[in-house]
């Protein structure tokens, strides 16, 4: 059997209770219960006692005992945070209202929150002053020095509405001051001059990849929040300060902007791909990939949307194009070679299996490699339903047209139709086509039972979403 993924916010309580439901299932002969007993526990044994059982429950998520994972479970608990889920009002101090406003949550981050911010602190310019982690998030100077030179334990002391270290406040605030007197990069030199961590963070909600102060400096994200003031500065200031480059958050966030490779450069130079994954890795185990993997996940997703350059850097560096990384299901144990060919890019090593060829083909719209491969192919198309989606994400409107002449079912879910994740991502040529092939706009998702329509408006796709409002209910359900 595979190792299991521990969950997002894993429960201890929900954890003991799979070994309680592992021991009756035993006593009760299941099979599967056996087996896993066979495959995890070293002695196997006929009578399963409440220790064994917790045994084989740790090493089904890849921990080789129960303590070893509730050191990890310990460790998630005492560093998760929940920062968009503090409400900014009610009975809150005003310089705790201030910080919630001046920094990123990853949640509910809009300009107009850091606008706020900036008007209080014109209107009230003494709450810079107002603690360490003010000074830090607004980058007064003479404020964080006078403090540090008054109590340096101050420099890694948590506070604040996030019960964050003062390098947090610092890096994801957004107040970009520049008036006299204020650097919040000079801040960082005096906190790091003094001790302050260099590898602070949290886990936001229980997720498993922290967010560091190096994440902060470098923004990013699904909301593609912007970056730091300072940013490069600022993550070059960490990195020589002993920040692990293996940032596995960081990585993610900086992923999803198209800004070149100036972020994966600069973690590279500074030991990406090496070490020991440092104190996040040590505390999270297992749940937090080994440096090994995360450039191996780096050349992954470089080959999937066919950045060869970016290829080109990352196997310089020493990234393995037989590797598999973290094996995250989106790519379902494929090497970098497999998926570059799976999405219709030159493969970095020769690829021989005629599905995943095919499949390419598909995403170049080759109709005559497709027809051809189709032969040594014959069930791709229902192996691979979904592929569809990934064309329509991509906004590759001829090879959605032809696979659906090849056999694709249009209207395939997979979090949402190939139409959802068109309107998402704004591809209207690709949306226009999905419809025109019998894609169905009223069809709602199973997550968030929103139409496509629904999703383009979720994402400010406007054009597409005034689009979809002409045509939904025109097809028949």
């Amino acid at each position: 059997m595979p190792i299991r993924r521990l969950p997002d916010n894993p429960d201890v309580e929900h954890l003991r209770n799979q070994a309680k439901a592992l021991q009756r299932q035993v006593r009760d002969g299941d099979a599967r219960a056996l087996e896993l007993v066979r495959e995890f526990h070293p002695r196997a044994p006929q009578q399963v006692a409440r220790a064994d059982a917790l045994l084989v429950v740790a090493r089904s998520y890849g921990f080789a005992s129960w303590p070893a994972l509730r050191a990890t479970l310990d460790a998630i608990e005492r560093f998760t945070r929940s920062p968009h889920q503090q409400p900014v009002g009610g009975a809150n101090a005003p310089a705790d209202d201030f910080l919630l406003l001046a920094c990123l949550t990853y949640s509910s981050d809009d300009p107009a929150r850091w606008a706020r911010a900036r008007r209080m602190l014109a209107e009230r310019p003494e709450l810079a002053g107002h603690s360490i982690s003010t000074a830090a998030a607004v980058g007064d100077v003479a404020a964080a020095q006078t403090m540090l030179e008054g109590d340096p334990g101050l420099a890694n002391r948590q506070g604040g509405p996030h019960r964050w270290e003062p390098l947090l406040y610092l890096a994801y605030s957004r107040i970009d001051s520049t008036a006299p007197g204020h650097s919040t990069l000079e801040v960082a030199r005096l906190l790091l001059e003094r001790g302050a961590d260099p590898d602070a963070g949290f886990l936001w909600d229980g997720l498993t990849s922290p967010f560091t102060v190096l994440t902060g400096a470098f923004g990013g994200g699904e909301g593609a929040q912007p970056p730091h003031q300072f940013r490069l500065e600022l993550a070059e200031l960490l990195l020589d300060a002993g920040a692990d480059p293996n940032d596995s958050q960081t990585l993610y966030n900086c992923g999803l902007q198209p800004d070149g490779d100036e972020h994966l450069r600069m973690l590279l130079r500074h030991g990406l791909g090496r070490g020991d994954g440092g104190v996040w890795h040590r505390r999270l185990g297992r749940t937090h990939p080994t440096p090994a993997q995360l450039l191996q996940d780096e050349l992954i997703k470089a080959a999937r949307h066919g950045r060869f350059d970016r290829v080109r850097l990352l196997l310089d560096q020493g990234a393995d194009p037989d590797g598999v990384g973290t094996a995250h299901p989106v790519f379902e144990g494929r090497t970098a070679s497999e998926v570059a060919v799976l999405y219709g890019h030159a493969g970095i090593t020769e690829v021989a299996d005629p599905v995943l060829r095919f499949l390419g083909a598909c995403m170049r719209a080759d109709e005559a490699a497709a027809n051809r491969l189709r032969a040594v192919a014959a069930d791709a198309v229902a192996r691979h339903p979904h592929h569809l989606v990934a064309a329509a994400t991509d906004g590759r409107t001829e090879a959605v047209r032809l696979m659906v002449r090849l056999g694709f079912d249009v209207n395939a879910q997979r979090h949402g139709t190939a139409l959802h994740q068109a309107a998402f991502h704004g591809h209207l040529d690709t949306v226009k086509a999905l419809v025109e092939l019998g894609a169905d706009p009223g069809r709602t998702d199973p997550s968030y039972h929103a139409t496509p329509r629904g999703w383009a408006e979720h994402n400010h796709q406007w054009a597409v979403a005034g689009y979809l409002a002409t045509v939904e209910g025109s097809q028949i359900r």
